[in-house]
């Protein structure tokens, strides 16, 4: 008999723990619907953003407003802002769509760091029948009078606030660059989050010499970035009673195995798909359930969490033992300094 890839997700039953992760294959109908047949158990839709969410609110407050000196009796004509249906309204227009159209759950996708217009978007988009809502918190704190704790609590105060307007769940995406993650992501269970995704990739900028510019940059992941969610989803996946997905760096089934082995509920796939399509997902599912098979497991849910810091018989591999000891074998491995380089080995699967 042929292993069960079934999983849960947010309380949600999902076919397999492959979900497809925001991206431009699912900012589109037609990409969802390549997703789908692909075999995504789940689709996160490509991001609403909050500059965009600003940027709606700012025009039609400025087009309500305009003329209202000359003639103050005009103020009490228009509705309040707070009232009125501003913003992209194709999103929520491809969030009503895509239920329509798709049996998979659909997850619509926020992203930003204030407070700003998410509050009335969360709501809109449970409205439109969004499944679920992934958070997608990205702050830079560049700020020098702005300390750390005051960011967590900026984080920690955004999600009780939007987990307090919603009631579909509401999963989090954070980054990797807490000093206390296993903390953070206790305060965001006990803030409201539904689960945990781990983690966001930050884009970063970089100068192009010729135009003597700051320029914005995108390289898509690859499979070692999964080792940093691997990680902490191994020490955190036991410590939280929220769901936890694995993103970056997902791209092959090993990845897949590897991360339901550390305590994931689900690995979300995006670079991959932007560099195969989403055809991938297929071969990937076929791997994961043949390893599954070939290993004798049963199930996911049998995997899953087998290898986590709870489970494993060497927990203390997570943390900072073995650091030393691997610098020095890889340095006794390779004496002459000409050989100080990154050898990339093969990757099963790839």
């Amino acid at each position: 008999m042929s292993a069960d890839l079934r999983t849960t997700y947010m309380g949600m039953e999902l076919a397999n723990p492959l979900v497809a992760g925001a991206s431009p294959l699912s900012g589109t109908i037609d990409g969802l619907l390549a997703l789908e047949e692909a075999g995504a158990s789940a689709i996160v839709l490509q991001s609403l953003f909050e500059e965009q969410v600003e940027h709606h609110e700012l025009s039609v407050h400025s087009i309500l407003e305009a003329g209202t000196d000359s003639f103050p009796e005009i103020h009490n004509f228009f509705p309040g802002l707070d009232d009125y249906n501003t913003g992209p309204e194709s999103y929520l227009q491809m969030v009503e769509e895509a239920k329509r159209q798709l049996s998979v759950p659909v997850i619509a996708s926020l992203n930003g760091v204030s407070r700003g217009g998410w509050i009335r978007y969360a709501r809109l988009l449970e409205e439109a029948g969004a499944d679920a809502l992934e958070l997608n918190i990205y702050f830079v704190a560049a700020d020098p009078r702005v300390t750390s704790s005051e960011v967590e609590a900026r984080y920690v105060d955004l999600v009780g606030e939007v987990a307090s307007t919603i009631s579909i769940p509401l999963a989090v995406k954070v980054g990797p660059y807490f000093s206390a993650m296993a903390n953070m992501a206790q305060r965001l269970t006990v803030a409201g989050a539904s689960g945990l995704v781990l983690f966001n990739r930050f884009l970063y900028p970089n100068i192009s010499l010729p135009s003597m510019k700051v320029v914005p940059t995108l390289s898509l992941s690859s499979s070692y970035e999964s080792l940093m969610p691997l990680r902490w989803i191994a020490i955190i996946s036991s410590q939280v009673k929220i769901s936890v997905a694995a993103s970056t760096g997902v791209h092959t089934a090993q990845d897949v195995v590897k991360l339901l082995m550390a305590g994931a509920d689900v690995t979300m796939m995006a670079s991959a798909l932007l560099r195969r399509g989403p055809a991938h997902l297929q071969l990937v599912l076929r791997a994961v359930r043949s390893w599954l098979d070939e290993h004798e497991y049963e199930s996911v849910a049998q995997l899953k969490g087998s290898m986590s810091q709870a489970s494993s018989p060497h927990p203390e591999a997570f943390e900072r033992a073995n650091y030393m000891r691997t610098l020095v074998d890889f340095t006794v491995a390779s004496p002459d300094p000409r050989h100080f380089y990154a050898r990339r080995d093969p990757i099963p699967w790839d």
